[in-house]
């Protein structure tokens, strides 16, 4: 199977001195090949399917921004790697790409910490894209908070919607920092 990602995040995907490409492997039973020249990353296994469904996921994780820890989660059972593209709410201007970009971070990435803690999911605003990790309800949550403040709905009415979801939700739903 093959992935492609960003240049500039191949050097979190090997890790220093090849940490974090070691490990992604042993926990995987997978082997993975890049091409630092092209952002190239084969993920191959002989006889593991889901280590190379899982790596994968955790390849295209980290090429989406999160940190190798952070993509880890993906290894757990029931985590999973969810994106918004913002084109499709920008178009192809630049300039509405940096505002909406804007907009699920927040200052001082505050949109962004907010919309983790009540939904329980990661967030990473990287490119055109917005990357979510976590249960299926926790990423249906957030995945409708990021997509409400690319509609322009304003800042307090997400916040409000984060906090209802969060009361209906089951217990031990946001556990983000496990």
């Amino acid at each position: 199977m093959h992935v492609r990602i960003p240049k500039d995040r191949i050097g979190a995907l090997i890790g220093p001195e090849g940490k974090t490409k070691h490990e992604l492997e042993k926990r995987t039973g997978v082997k993975l090949h890049i091409d630092s020249e092209t952002g190239e990353v084969e993920i191959e296994s002989k006889d593991n399917p889901l280590g190379v469904l899982q790596a994968r996921d955790v390849v295209k994780a980290i090429g989406r921004g999160f940190s190798p820890e952070r993509a880890m989660r993906l290894l757990q059972e029931n985590q999973y790697l969810d994106m918004v593209d913002i084109r499709e709410f920008a178009g192809t201007s630049e300039k509405a790409m940096r505002r909406l970009r804007g907009r699920v971070i927040g200052e001082n990435g505050k949109t962004r910490e907010t919309i983790e803690r009540l939904s329980g999911a990661y967030v990473s605003v990287y490119g055109k894209t917005v990357a979510l990790i976590g249960s299926a309800e926790e990423l249906r949550v957030a995945r409708a908070a990021v997509e409400m403040l690319l509609r322009g709905a304003q800042h307090s009415s997400v916040y409000r919607y984060l906090e209802r979801r969060r009361k209906g939700m089951k217990p031990g739903w946001a556990q983000p920092w496990k």
